[in-house]
Protein backbone atom coordinates (compact mmCIF):
# COMPACT_ATOMS: atom_id res chain seq x y z
CA UNK A 1 0.00 0.00 0.00
CA UNK A 2 1.38 3.65 -0.71
CA UNK A 3 1.43 6.40 1.92
CA UNK A 4 1.23 9.88 0.83
CA UNK A 5 1.59 12.70 3.54
CA UNK A 6 -1.08 15.64 3.46
CA UNK A 7 0.39 19.11 5.10
CA UNK A 8 -1.69 19.72 7.50
CA UNK A 9 -0.81 22.95 8.97
CA UNK A 10 -4.10 24.95 7.57
CA UNK A 11 -6.42 24.49 4.82
CA UNK A 12 -8.33 21.79 3.17
CA UNK A 13 -6.16 18.87 4.20
CA UNK A 14 -8.50 16.53 5.50
CA UNK A 15 -10.75 16.09 1.90
CA UNK A 16 -7.28 14.90 0.43
CA UNK A 17 -6.95 12.39 2.67
CA UNK A 18 -10.14 11.36 2.52
CA UNK A 19 -9.82 11.05 -1.00
CA UNK A 20 -7.01 9.01 -0.57
CA UNK A 21 -8.24 6.55 1.82
CA UNK A 22 -11.27 5.90 -0.51
CA UNK A 23 -8.31 4.77 -3.04
CA UNK A 24 -6.78 2.57 -0.51
CA UNK A 25 -4.08 4.47 0.17
CA UNK A 26 -2.49 4.82 3.87
CA UNK A 27 -2.44 8.67 4.18
CA UNK A 28 -0.63 10.73 6.99
CA UNK A 29 -1.29 14.15 8.16
CA UNK A 30 1.96 15.80 8.42
CA UNK A 31 2.88 18.67 10.69
CA UNK A 32 6.82 17.85 12.14
CA UNK A 33 9.65 16.91 9.38
CA UNK A 34 10.02 13.49 11.23
CA UNK A 35 6.72 13.07 9.60
CA UNK A 36 8.13 12.71 6.42
CA UNK A 37 9.80 9.91 6.91
CA UNK A 38 6.89 7.75 7.17
CA UNK A 39 5.95 8.97 3.25
CA UNK A 40 6.23 8.24 -0.15
CA UNK A 41 4.76 11.81 -1.47
CA UNK A 42 3.62 14.81 -0.07
CA UNK A 43 0.01 16.83 -0.90
CA UNK A 44 0.57 20.61 -0.08
CA UNK A 45 -3.35 21.84 -0.15
CA UNK A 46 -5.41 24.95 -0.49
CA UNK A 47 -6.16 27.04 2.25
CA UNK A 48 -4.18 30.26 3.24
CA UNK A 49 -0.86 30.57 1.23
CA UNK A 50 1.01 32.75 3.19
CA UNK A 51 -0.37 30.91 6.23
CA UNK A 52 0.99 27.59 5.30
CA UNK A 53 4.64 29.08 4.33
CA UNK A 54 4.77 30.81 7.64
CA UNK A 55 3.78 27.68 9.71
CA UNK A 56 5.94 25.33 7.58
CA UNK A 57 9.29 27.78 7.91
CA UNK A 58 8.51 27.79 11.71
CA UNK A 59 8.40 23.99 12.47
CA UNK A 60 11.33 23.42 9.58
CA UNK A 61 9.11 21.77 7.07
CA UNK A 62 10.78 23.53 4.12
CA UNK A 63 14.17 22.25 4.62
CA UNK A 64 13.04 18.86 5.20
CA UNK A 65 10.55 18.98 1.90
CA UNK A 66 13.58 20.16 -0.25
CA UNK A 67 15.23 17.32 0.96
CA UNK A 68 12.88 14.80 0.33
CA UNK A 69 12.20 16.30 -3.48
CA UNK A 70 15.87 16.33 -4.06
CA UNK A 71 15.87 12.59 -3.33
CA UNK A 72 12.78 11.81 -5.79
CA UNK A 73 9.58 12.26 -3.65
CA UNK A 74 6.66 13.49 -5.85
CA UNK A 75 5.03 16.62 -3.90
CA UNK A 76 1.61 18.06 -5.57
CA UNK A 77 0.66 21.69 -4.73
CA UNK A 78 -3.66 22.25 -4.99
CA UNK A 79 -4.78 26.05 -5.07
CA UNK A 80 -2.69 27.67 -2.39
CA UNK A 81 -0.46 24.33 -2.16
CA UNK A 82 0.53 25.32 -6.00
CA UNK A 83 2.12 29.12 -4.73
CA UNK A 84 4.00 27.17 -1.80
CA UNK A 85 5.54 25.29 -4.44
CA UNK A 86 6.21 27.83 -7.21
CA UNK A 87 9.83 29.31 -7.02
CA UNK A 88 8.43 33.27 -8.20
CA UNK A 89 4.73 34.99 -7.39
CA UNK A 90 2.96 37.74 -8.16
CA UNK A 91 0.37 39.87 -6.21
CA UNK A 92 2.62 38.79 -2.91
CA UNK A 93 0.99 39.95 0.55
CA UNK A 94 2.95 42.62 2.42
CA UNK A 95 6.19 40.84 4.54
CA UNK A 96 6.58 38.47 1.81
CA UNK A 97 5.47 34.81 0.94
CA UNK A 98 7.37 31.92 2.38
CA UNK A 99 7.89 29.33 -0.22
CA UNK A 100 9.02 26.32 -1.09
CA UNK A 101 10.35 27.34 -4.38
CA UNK A 102 10.84 24.46 -6.13
CA UNK A 103 9.01 24.40 -9.19
CA UNK A 104 9.88 26.43 -11.93
CA UNK A 105 6.49 28.57 -12.31
CA UNK A 106 5.50 31.88 -11.90
CA UNK A 107 1.92 32.24 -9.83
CA UNK A 108 -0.68 34.72 -9.76
CA UNK A 109 -2.14 34.98 -6.10
CA UNK A 110 -5.83 35.18 -6.65
CA UNK A 111 -6.09 35.95 -10.38
CA UNK A 112 -9.52 35.21 -10.90
CA UNK A 113 -10.81 37.52 -7.99
CA UNK A 114 -12.54 37.22 -4.43
CA UNK A 115 -14.61 34.54 -2.85
CA UNK A 116 -17.53 35.20 -4.72
CA UNK A 117 -15.96 35.07 -8.07
CA UNK A 118 -15.57 31.25 -7.40
CA UNK A 119 -16.38 29.41 -10.72
CA UNK A 120 -16.08 25.97 -11.77
CA UNK A 121 -14.96 24.75 -15.33
CA UNK A 122 -14.03 21.78 -16.90
CA UNK A 123 -10.57 21.83 -18.33
CA UNK A 124 -9.19 19.36 -21.01
CA UNK A 125 -6.04 17.03 -19.00
CA UNK A 126 -5.32 15.08 -21.68
CA UNK A 127 -2.76 12.99 -19.25
CA UNK A 128 -6.43 11.88 -17.71
CA UNK A 129 -7.94 11.08 -20.72
CA UNK A 130 -10.59 12.25 -23.33
CA UNK A 131 -13.05 13.86 -20.35
CA UNK A 132 -12.53 16.93 -19.32
CA UNK A 133 -11.55 17.38 -15.53
CA UNK A 134 -14.62 19.14 -13.94
CA UNK A 135 -12.17 21.87 -12.07
CA UNK A 136 -13.19 24.27 -8.51
CA UNK A 137 -11.85 27.18 -8.67
CA UNK A 138 -11.97 29.17 -5.29
CA UNK A 139 -9.72 32.28 -4.91
CA UNK A 140 -7.74 30.54 -7.30
CA UNK A 141 -3.97 31.32 -8.43
CA UNK A 142 -2.50 30.86 -11.86
CA UNK A 143 0.47 29.99 -13.64
CA UNK A 144 1.35 33.22 -15.62
CA UNK A 145 5.11 31.30 -16.38
CA UNK A 146 6.61 28.01 -16.86
CA UNK A 147 10.58 27.10 -16.79
CA UNK A 148 11.55 25.13 -19.93
CA UNK A 149 11.49 21.92 -17.59
CA UNK A 150 7.83 22.43 -17.14
CA UNK A 151 4.93 20.53 -18.98
CA UNK A 152 1.54 22.46 -19.36
CA UNK A 153 -1.27 19.97 -18.51
CA UNK A 154 -3.98 21.84 -18.91
CA UNK A 155 -5.14 25.44 -19.54
CA UNK A 156 -8.97 27.01 -19.84
CA UNK A 157 -10.40 26.85 -22.59
CA UNK A 158 -12.15 30.19 -23.05
CA UNK A 159 -8.50 32.00 -22.21
CA UNK A 160 -6.01 29.34 -22.70
CA UNK A 161 -4.34 30.88 -18.80
CA UNK A 162 -2.43 27.99 -17.58
CA UNK A 163 -4.26 25.75 -14.47
CA UNK A 164 -2.19 22.52 -13.96
CA UNK A 165 1.51 21.77 -14.62
CA UNK A 166 4.28 19.09 -13.83
CA UNK A 167 7.90 19.56 -13.62
CA UNK A 168 9.30 15.70 -12.96
CA UNK A 169 7.93 14.63 -9.81
CA UNK A 170 5.97 18.07 -9.15
CA UNK A 171 2.67 18.24 -9.40
CA UNK A 172 0.99 21.90 -9.88
CA UNK A 173 -2.97 22.71 -10.22
CA UNK A 174 -4.96 26.00 -9.16
CA UNK A 175 -8.28 24.23 -8.53
CA UNK A 176 -9.33 22.26 -5.80
CA UNK A 177 -10.05 18.22 -7.29
CA UNK A 178 -10.06 17.25 -3.90
CA UNK A 179 -13.95 18.56 -3.72
CA UNK A 180 -15.36 16.88 -6.63
CA UNK A 181 -15.74 13.20 -6.90
CA UNK A 182 -13.55 12.48 -9.88
CA UNK A 183 -10.28 10.62 -8.22
CA UNK A 184 -8.19 10.80 -11.85
CA UNK A 185 -5.37 13.43 -10.47
CA UNK A 186 -5.13 11.96 -7.19
CA UNK A 187 -4.95 8.79 -9.20
CA UNK A 188 -2.12 10.47 -11.45
CA UNK A 189 -0.08 12.23 -8.65
CA UNK A 190 0.15 8.56 -7.28
CA UNK A 191 1.82 7.17 -10.48
CA UNK A 192 4.57 9.74 -10.00
CA UNK A 193 8.10 9.08 -9.09
CA UNK A 194 11.73 10.11 -9.56
CA UNK A 195 11.96 9.11 -13.16
CA UNK A 196 8.68 11.13 -14.17
CA UNK A 197 8.92 12.85 -17.13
Amino acid sequence: MQRVGVLALQGDFQEHIEMLRGLGVEAHEIRLPQELNAVGGLIVPGGESTTIGKIAVEYGLVDAIRERVAAGMPVWGTCAGMIVLAKKITRSMRGGQPLLGLMDITVQRNAFGRQVDSFVADVPIAALGDEPFRCVFIRAPLIEAVGPAVRVLGRLAETAEIVAAQQGCLLATSFHPELTNDTRLHRYFLSLDQNSA
